[in-house]
């Protein structure tokens, strides 16, 4: 079966949650061009979108008619030629709407989990449970005759272990794609030690066809992303807690999140990083990392104390930001919650005294949205952290403390062997977080 058959039949579970509707819409995409090359038109293709909520599939209906709608637009040059025969469609207009018919034709929204077990391929994108992922799996495709290909977009998971617990005799591959899937250019790859090649071979042509950039990671817990994010994430908990002993709780919190972001030149600081997650979601991972990586002891008491009393960060489903470490107003942070108080405390009321203590920044200033776009980025990060190495401020201590934390990380996943080398770490955090440089870098060894 080769990569146009497969694609016949394919199936995403969890269609309709913040990563599967991407990943629908990828797919969607896909199938519909696939359909559209010369030879290819009598072929039917059916994507089988699954999910618990009715209400949530008609959601992720609309998001897709939207979603395709630019897409078309952007691509009417190629859209033109592809329509080139059709004599009934006249102006732009009429194409865009072709291809949006077209590939919305592809999707079918089901809540009935058994259409899976009929595909060809099966996109896996539930929440970050081995247990329920392996229940997934076991109504799917353990044992069946049919023998799907199965793409996990797990972030932590090892492979083989759902591998040998779901019994796939190799037909799994670690797809993970980063959010939101239509708009991030990484994916990670992990490929177990049974999964087989015509698995991987297929893994490559599909993100070659959506051109994303791919980065392949051992398969080790938290692979390359999360092996980074985590223990990142861990480090400015621990930076909190030192500071804590001279201020209070929200003023740590304030400083290590806004050093983590401005003087670090990140789009976002540590915790409204974690909030844009939700600390639900870190929770999973690091309690999927914990016992698979003994002696690290990669576990938060404060996130599991903020999750208790119902601080959760994450996204409402227009995409706005929920309340979390930091409160938001209209998108942006205005305060941090205080678990001892029970109560969010307004930046208003301390932001002016920790930005004196933590110091100015380093001249000439570099703001994230200016580093990512100048050209000369890597000598302007040299002069910012030239600078920032000769400041004797709280600030400047706090930032280097950071980013050399952050390069033992980095290189502890290359000598790990989770990541091949320095480069694909790098390329993960450049390209899925987006930051302006890699953590294994010489502006803090």
């Amino acid at each position: 079966m080769d990569y146009a058959e497969r694609l016949e039949n394919v199936a995403v579970i969890g269609a309709a949650g913040k990563m599967g509707s991407g990943i629908v819409l990828l797919l969607a995409m896909e199938m519909a061009d696939v359909g559209l090359k010369p030879g290819n038109g009598s072929r039917h293709r059916v994507l089988h979108a699954v999910d618990v909520s009715h209400q949530a599939l008609g959601g992720l209906v609309k998001y897709l008619r939207k979603q395709v709608q630019r897409a078309a637009e952007k691509r009417i040059v190629a859209l033109r030629t592809i329509y080139a025969d059709r004599a009934d469609l006249v102006d732009n207009g009429d194409i865009v709407r072709q291809y949006v018919n077209d590939v919305l034709d592809v999707v079918r929204p089901t809540t009935t989990l058994e259409v899976a077990a009929e595909a060809n391929i099966i996109f896996e994108a539930a929440p970050e449970d081995l247990g329920l992922k392996l229940k997934l799996f076991a109504r799917t495709a353990t044992d069946n005759p049919a023998g799907p290909w199965v793409f996990t977009n797990t972030s932590s998971i090892p492979i083989q272990e759902i591998d040998e617990k779901a019994r796939l005799g190799g037909r799994v591959m670690g797809f993970h794609f980063y959010n939101p899937p239509a708009v991030q250019k990484l994916v990670e790859l992990i490929r177990s030690r049974t999964t087989t090649d015509e698995v991987a071979a297929f893994a490559e042509a599909l993100c070659k066809n959506l051109r994303k950039i791919v980065v392949p990671s051992a398969d080790r817990a938290g692979f390359i992303g999360n092996g980074h994010f985590m223990r990142d994430l861990l480090h400015a908990v621990e930076e909190a807690a030192r500071l804590r002993a001279g201020m209070p709780f929200v003023e740590a919190v304030y400083c290590v999140n806004r050093v983590s972001q401005d003087f670090l030149v990140r789009p976002m600081g540590i915790f409204q990083l974690v909030d844009y997650v939700g600390l639900d979601v870190c929770q999973c991972i690091l309690a999927v990392m914990n016992p698979r990586l003994p002696g690290e002891n990669l576990h938060s008491p404060l996130i599991d104390r903020l999750l208790e009393q119902g601080v959760r960060g994450g996204q409402n489903h227009d995409g706005s930001q929920k309340d979390g470490f930091l409160q938001y107003q209209q998108g942006k942070p205005s305060g941090i919650y205080d678990p001892d108080a029970t109560r969010y405390v307004a930046f208003t009321e301390f932001q002016a005294a920790c930005d004196a203590r933590l110091g100015p920044l380093p001249e000439p200033g570099l703001p994230w949205k200016v580093a990512v776009r100048d050209p000369a980025r890597e000598t302007l990060l040299a002069q910012f952290f030239g600078a920032l190495r000769s400041m004797d401020t709280a600030g400047a201590e706090l930032a280097r403390r950071y980013g050399a934390r952050s390069r033992d990380i980095g290189l502890k996943l290359v000598s790990d062997e989770v990541a091949r080398n320095a480069h694909d770490v790098n390329q993960v955090l450049l390209t899925g977080f987006f930051h302006a440089y890699g953590p294994i870098n010489e502006f803090f060894a």
